[in-house]
């Protein structure tokens, strides 16, 4: 079937908002472990750029337990949910893992390596990263389209079904832009809304507390909790698509793509 791009969107955030309360006692421990390594990576340097990577790495971990365990409402409903996420980690959270990495690892090493490359904005320098900065946006920019086209086999992993990228692309013909196209203005959403739950609190907290660092830490928590948001609402529409383009059901294997 071909998919609808308003349907997917509009399906993913009334499915979200329709179940916050759901939502603020999945996130709760990933939410807290996520801005423990905030507070880690503040605490070890400000400026090191391989700490703020390692971070982002093992922040994946936490993020990777919430997404199972969202996925799994929307395909099979809260009663499935194993457990609380962010309290112990399974073969399930494994094979979630090892496919993100399939379908995401290419771009997540060209955002290292172009971070890497380009660093701080050094007029200076910045001429002579050019070169190198140039090939590797370029890589970025279609891996991440790649990626986003095939991303919502990860809805798979949540349910134990055996599934590949080559999979979500084959399922995926005909419907290409769609998915693409909803996950970016999700993905897109997502951060500017990050951004703003960042930026307006501190601005406002740093005059009332007075300290850096107490303005922070609040920062850090309103902006995790609504990138996790983001990540849920992500996750309803790649769960949504698997579902609608694979025509799943648990316990019913799966027919082949047309």
């Amino acid at each position: 079937m071909k998919l609808g791009f308003g349907e997917v969107l509009s399906e993913s955030f009334e499915f979200f908002f329709a179940r916050l309360r759901l939502f603020f006692h999945l996130v709760t421990v990933p939410w807290i472990l996520s801005l423990l390594l905030r507070i880690a990576g503040a605490a070890l340097t400000e400026e090191s750029l391989p700490i703020v990577l390692a971070e982002k790495a093992l922040d994946v971990i936490p993020t990777v337990m919430f997404m199972v365990a969202w996925m799994r409402v929307v395909l099979l409903g809260p009663g499935r949910v194993d457990r609380l996420p962010g309290l112990a980690w399974s073969g399930r959270e494994t094979a979630f893992l090892a496919h993100l990495l399939k379908v995401a690892g290419i771009t997540f090493l060209l955002i290292a390596a172009f971070t890497l490359t380009v660093g701080t904005i050094d007029p200076a320098a910045l001429a002579r990263r050019e070169a190198l900065a140039a090939p590797l946006g370029t890589g970025f920019i279609v891996s991440a389209l790649l990626a986003l086209r095939v991303s919502f086999g990860l809805a798979a992993s949540a349910v134990d079904v055996p599934f590949t990228p080559r999979h979500s692309w084959a399922y995926s013909r005909g419907s290409a832009w769609a998915i693409i196209g909803a996950l970016f203005v999700i993905f897109f959403a997502s951060a500017i809304a990050t951004a703003i739950g960042a930026l307006v609190p501190f601005a406002v907290l740093r005059g009332l507390l007075g300290t850096d660092i107490a303005a922070a830490v609040v920062t850090w928590t309103v902006a995790i909790l609504i990138s996790y948001a983001g990540t849920a609402i992500a996750a309803t529409a790649q769960a949504i698509i698997f579902r609608r383009l694979t025509a799943w059901r648990d316990g019913v294997p799966l027919a082949p793509p047309s």
